[in-house]
């Protein structure tokens, strides 16, 4: 029994280990690096003229930018779900998906902090807001706790991988030099002696209990940037539950939509099983079920009283300018991935695939709906304004930031899979083991 525990344990580290990009994974890094210089290129132009340079003017004044922080937010609280909900209902069958969610987290809640930057429009006035911030603002909530979400985020992705950098530490020919150093940097005062592993375990624990309501906080003040804002469409009590629930949404998409790219790649048929992809394909259809609620929710109650202000709004989503990118979010984002995902074959690895894509596009879709229609619709009327005033549609810069600000994102996301085990190879080991016995 020892033997072939042996066996198996040596099998896994070899399956697990951090892989080169090959020339798929090299073509697209090197597309995504293209696409993100387009984006410094274009902010490059947005600092030396300004944000004339954006179609956002007195009305639209949010766009694109806070669009796009929305999404990143919503997306970087799959870590507190798989991580944190996950590891404290001991459910043992999301171990290999834990970092996976983690490394998504850290790369979405980073870029959230960056475009918030980009929106601002001179950068130093991030730095004015700790020297003239107001407590009470809910901008200053925001930044106060997404850079606790942050920092908790980045611990629980780090503490986990301890174990981990210590069996890298072992094969330092297949790592490098500079990976070798960093890994040294990292974790070569880990021993995996009984105190520590004690410690890491404890201190793992009240992290995740931490993170739960710092991640309600971080998406609840982001709604309440909106909701505390008196315009129509934003005048609610339900925004907090409303863009939480879109949140686990989210990223419950973009974890399915990882774990069949990186179980492709990496060929982790063994540790990423169609298992995993029925039983995450039961979560998204209750997390999609629980914000399709509270969509009807959102528009129902204002739909029924039919205030001037609030018609005028919803019949621009329901039936005017923007009915097509509606009922598109709304189908694609919702209504067809609980239709898919009911039936058990639609819970199989490559329809949960398409699923967690169409739940991705139809989530950013829906938080640019949140954004600009209602910034076209102010309580008091548009009069004597430019009549570019009175649309708004991204400029080519906005775009090309927007765009570089998601391959960013994946960039992240793919040097830290090049860096890092993808799936935890001691906790792997060690339920391996306990089977065994």
């Amino acid at each position: 029994m020892e033997n072939s525990n042996s066996l198996a344990t040596e099998q896994i580290i070899q399956d697990l280990l951090p892989q080169k990009f090959g020339k798929a994974g090299k073509i697209f890094v090197g597309v995504l690096l293209a696409i993100c210089m387009v984006g410094l290129f274009a902010y490059y132009r947005q600092l030396r003229y300004g944000l004339v340079v954006t179609s956002m003017r007195d009305y639209v004044s949010w766009g694109i930018y806070i669009s796009n922080f929305v999404f990143f937010v919503a997306i970087s609280l799959v870590g507190s779900l798989i991580t944190a909900v996950f590891r404290l209902a001991n459910v043992e069958w999301s171990k290999p998906l834990t970092r996976i969610a983690e490394i998504i987290a850290v790369a979405a809640i980073i870029f959230a902090s960056l475009i918030i930057i980009v929106d601002m429009g001179s950068p130093e006035r991030f730095y004015y807001l700790f020297l003239h911030g107001r407590i009470q603002s809910p901008i200053m909530w925001d930044v106060i706790v997404i850079m606790t979400y942050f920092f908790i985020s980045l611990l629980l992705l780090y503490y986990p991988l301890l174990p981990d950098i210590k069996i890298l530490l072992r094969f330092k020919e297949k790592s490098g030099k500079r990976l070798n150093w960093l890994y040294g940097f990292l974790g070569s005062f880990w021993k995996g002696t009984v105190r520590q592993i004690k410690l890491s375990d404890k201190a793992i624990n009240i992290l995740c209990i931490t993170i739960i309501p710092v991640a309600f906080a971080i998406h609840t003040v982001t709604s309440w940037l909106f909701a505390t804002t008196y315009r129509p469409g934003w005048d609610s009590t339900n925004f907090g539950a409303y863009f939480i629930s879109g949140a686990f949404l989210v990223g419950a998409g973009a974890v399915v939509v990882a774990m069949f790219v990186f179980r492709k790649a990496y060929h982790l048929e063994k540790y990423i099983t169609p298992t995993h992809f029925d039983r995450m394909g039961k979560i998204v259809v209750l997390l999609a079920l629980l914000y399709l609620y509270f969509n009807i929710n959102e528009y129902l109650t204002p739909a029924f009283k039919m205030e001037k202000p609030d018609e005028a709004h919803l019949m621009d989503l329901f039936t005017g300018d923007f009915a097509l990118l509606f009922w598109f979010a709304i189908l694609v984002g919702m209504i067809i991935p609980i239709i898919v995902l009911l039936f058990k074959s639609g819970r199989k690895p490559m329809p949960v695939f398409i699923v967690g894509i169409m739940v991705v596009i139809g989530a950013w879709f829906k938080r640019y709906l949140i954004v600009t229609p209602t910034m076209l619709r102010p309580f008091l009327p548009m009069n004597n304004v430019p009549d570019s005033y009175r649309h708004y549609f991204p400029s080519w810069e906005e775009w090309a930031i927007a765009m570089g600000s998601l391959a960013g994102t994946l960039l992240v996301i793919a040097i830290l899979a090049r860096i890092f085990p993808i799936i935890p190879i001691q906790e792997t080991i060690n339920e391996q083991h306990e089977t065994a016995k």
